[in-house]
């Protein structure tokens, strides 16, 4: 059968591997990189704005946090890395509508194996640049609550971006036998973390709350609507929060830069609210496209 695409302008993207660009039907990695070898690498979604790639500045500094965090060697410089950035986004023509997936992996071993003393030629880039809208319904979506739990800093620190995704996948396997769109996932001691992919705000009346960053990404989009909250006179607040508060929240959206701010409708078949987008949602939603607008890094082309 034959493969569809979400969007058919990806069929001849160009993607960035190593030094250089490629067809989306050349572009690879050896066997031997450690990406492939043990999921070894760490990355940024990045969306881009009418001319501006938003939060690039922050993307880049969690990217070579999480490098330096994993002990990378032979890390391309910032500019190395925003020069590729550029150069994928002019060869594809893209200003507005895209996303960009930017990876960076521990590079390619000489043998196969654990030891980082196998990898003895630098690091790989990877810059896949596609048009892509964000991916939920702008109406609202449906999560479940999975059974597989987020890790916490006992096992791995999730401030690290990395590429072992393991336990998010089995949570987004959940939410698709289920018939849904994202899970829900607690931590260790049983309260909300985040879902498989993005980050999780409720509101309960007047007050925003969102789960601590302790077993989930502190995301750069979570953050952009707190920093939107606080100049806008909106009470929020970080804390533990329990499932049975998001069952009965007034309201409840996601953050990311997939999807932006996607509004939830139901949890466990709970609907939340009146099952329809609320009226903080829809005001923090507008305040994000503002800053969307105006705010970014100019692309050079």
């Amino acid at each position: 059968m034959a493969a569809k695409l979400p969007d058919e302008r990806n069929s001849d993207i160009q993607i960035w591997v190593g030094d250089g660009l490629y067809h989306r039907d050349e572009a690879k990695v050896s066997v031997f990189d450690s990406v492939v070898q043990g999921g070894d690498a760490v990355w940024e979604g990045i969306r881009v704005y009418d001319g501006r790639i938003f939060q690039f500045e922050a993307h880049l500094d969690r990217l070579f946090d999480s490098a330096h965090s994993m002990a990378f060697r032979n890390i391309p410089t910032r500019d190395e890395i925003k020069d590729a950035v550029f150069k994928t986004l002019e060869a594809n023509g893209m200003r507005d509508e895209s996303h960009i997936r930017l990876t960076l992996t521990r590079g390619k071993k000489v043998t196969s194996g654990m030891s980082t003393k196998n990898n003895q030629y630098g690091c790989t880039l990877i810059i896949i640049a596609e048009w892509k809208k964000p991916i939920y319904d702008s109406s609202g979506i449906r999560l479940i609550t999975a059974t597989t739990r987020r890790n916490n800093p006992q096992s791995i620190d999730s401030k690290i971006h990395h590429n072992n995704l393991i336990n998010n996948i089995l949570a987004k396997l959940e939410a698709e036998v289920a018939g849904v769109d994202d899970a829900v996932m607690l931590d260790l001691n049983g309260f909300v973390s985040e879902t498989n992919a993005t980050n999780i705000f409720i509101v309960r009346g007047d007050l925003l709350l969102t789960p601590h960053a302790d077993s989930c990404l502190p995301g750069i989009t979570r953050r952009v609507v707190l920093e939107i909250a606080e100049a806008n006179n909106i009470k929020a607040l970080e804390r533990n929060v329990s499932i049975s508060e998001v069952w009965s929240a007034d309201e409840m959206f996601t953050t990311g830069s997939m999807g932006e701010l996607s509004p939830v409708l139901e949890v466990d078949g709970r609907r939340i609210g009146d099952g329809k987008i609320g009226e903080m949602t829809r005001r923090i939603q507008h305040l994000f496209e503002q800053r969307t607008s105006k705010e970014g890094t100019p692309l050079p082309f």
